[in-house]
């Protein structure tokens, strides 16, 4: 029986992956590790699982749900399953529940984006059991907040509303949350990040159920790696991928 630990990763644009290349950051999206992944397409396919590969969820868009044909180009996906086999000799069966634009607010399980989510995930869970896949553990990766941060989400409505949406995925099965913080602002309109980036990290310090397996992102504006005001070049998702996947495997390992 082929043993997978469940992965459905979520969020906004930088889950879901924007990532492009230039001639000063050239790095591609790396090519799945032989063995390290598949991705159950709960929306296009759902009676076959294909091999990770970039970009990551590009077929998954539900009218009315998790949708937005053409938007993902790279994400950091491949990269984080990579990093994570490596270090634990687990596959990844992955599900992709991200949209970019996405507040806090649209992730509550009122018919919204969560909704859409688990039901993804539901899927999933089905289709290992009619498969005879064993799942050893079931886990989400997160990253989102931009959003929250355009809108002027005070931290504590922001840990209110994510305290809710975590409740909904434990109710499905989800054991741990692992959390990549969202990373600064790079335009002109004057959207400061700050606070919601510090509520994310008090969150992973204070609520159970939640690990922070990366802060990568917040360095990248200073490192010339965002591509535009709120987007990367691929080799920004590729180092968080892999920072984030070593960290997840570690404490997948612990338990």
């Amino acid at each position: 029986m082929q043993q997978y630990d469940l992965f459905l990763f979520a969020g906004q644009s930088n889950m879901a992956g924007r990532g492009t290349t230039s001639p000063q950051w050239p790095q591609p999206a790396p090519k799945l590790v032989p063995g390290a992944g598949m991705e159950y397409r709960a929306v296009s396919d759902p009676m076959h699982l294909y091999p990770i590969a970039e970009p990551f969820g590009a077929a998954e868009n539900e009218p009315g749900g998790i949708d937005e044909p053409g938007r993902k180009t790279g994400s950091l996906v491949t990269a984080f399953v990579n990093a994570y086999y490596t270090e634990t000799g687990i596959p990844v069966l992955g599900v992709s529940a991200s949209r970019g634009g996405s507040g806090m607010e649209l992730w509550q399980g009122k018919q919204d984006l969560l909704s859409d989510a688990l039901r993804r995930w539901d899927r999933a869970q089905q289709y290992a059991a009619d498969h005879d896949l064993a799942i050893r553990h079931r886990f989400v990766l997160w990253c989102q907040g931009e959003t929250d941060g355009d809108h002027g989400t005070t931290p504590e409505h922001y840990a209110t509303e994510f305290r809710s949406m975590l409740a909904g995925m434990q109710a499905h099965g989800i054991e741990t949350c692992f959390l990549i913080a969202i990373g600064q602002y790079n335009g002109v309109k004057g959207y400061d990040y700050t606070a919601i980036h510090q509520a994310q990290l008090d969150l992973a310090r204070t609520c159970p159920g939640v690990v922070l397996v990366s802060d990568g992102f917040w360095s990248m504006r200073a490192r010339g790696l965002m591509k535009d005001s709120y987007h990367y070049y691929q080799q920004a998702y590729n180092e968080v991928g892999t920072a984030a996947g070593q960290a997840a495997a570690a404490y997948s390992q612990s338990l």
